[in-house]
């Protein structure tokens, strides 16, 4: 099928990122605009530090720590669907769940008496409250696949490795790629308060808005925020397309 000349110019993730870029290096040149929308705030653009600076530092906080959740949370999602593991499925889901309810700020709070501030304790932070989507969609993933298609794994004398990473891996590859994309877009919201320990994210105009009553930084601050995450739920949503055709 022969694709239209201009097709990208349909391209939603294409525009959205776009947008973005737009955003964080058009923020600072758009006094006038907020100027007028709060006439009572003598700064209303936020200029401690650039938006493509603190952009990139929270895309690598959330991409660590992401990095983290995914490692982690798929051995773990692995090893209690195998036989030596499986006694231990509650006591992890009861983990990795209580990890979540925990409110991030509280995790905060008593990681930093521990490492100091800065960027470290919000890395423990994200990468925990990460954990149960990755390890729901890799324990879901695996228990999907049909016992057929694992009989016949066995039967053609697959070692537990081999079903496991030619069989079972591919076929529950969606359901764990969409527990990472739901993992991903809560950090990247969560990532924002990492900024009340000293990192520096986009949550920075948010936290300095909050504590200086300068609604200005923080609709700054939230609208990168929400576009960031915008974008890159399309990319995931993408990345879920091709999967799902390669099945």
């Amino acid at each position: 099928m022969v694709k239209p000349r201009h097709h990208w110019l349909s391209d939603k993730l294409l525009w959205a990122a776009l947008l973005l870029a737009a955003l964080v290096v058009g923020l600072p040149h758009s006094e006038p605009l907020f100027a007028s929308l709060f006439p009572q705030l003598e700064r209303p653009v936020y200029r401690q530090e650039p938006f493509t600076q603190l952009l990139w530092q929270h895309l690598l906080l959330v991409g660590v720590s992401g990095a983290a959740s995914v490692l982690v949370g798929t051995l773990a999602g692995v090893w209690v669907t195998r036989p030596q593991g499986r006694a231990f499925r509650p006591v992890l889901e009861t983990l990795v769940s209580m990890g979540q309810t925990l409110p991030p700020v509280a995790v905060l709070a008593l990681a930093v008496p521990a490492v100091g501030f800065g960027e470290l304790p919000a890395l423990m932070a994200l990468a925990l409250y990460g954990l149960l989507p990755v390890v729901q969609g890799t324990i879901t993933g695996l228990q999907a696949v049909p016992a057929p298609v694992l009989q016949a794994a066995n039967g053609m004398g697959l070692s537990p490795w081999q079903r496991l990473l030619q069989v079972e891996g591919p076929l529950a590859l969606p359901v764990w790629l969409s527990g990472v994309r739901t993992s991903v877009i809560i950090n990247i919201g969560t990532a924002a308060i990492a900024s009340t320990v000293g990192a520096k994210t986009l949550g920075s105009p948010i936290i300095v808005g909050l504590s200086g009553f300068n609604t200005a930084y923080v609709l700054q601050g939230a609208i990168v925020v929400g576009m960031l995450a915008v974008v890159v739920d399309m990319v995931f949503e993408r990345l879920a397309r091709r999967v799902a055709w390669a099945h």
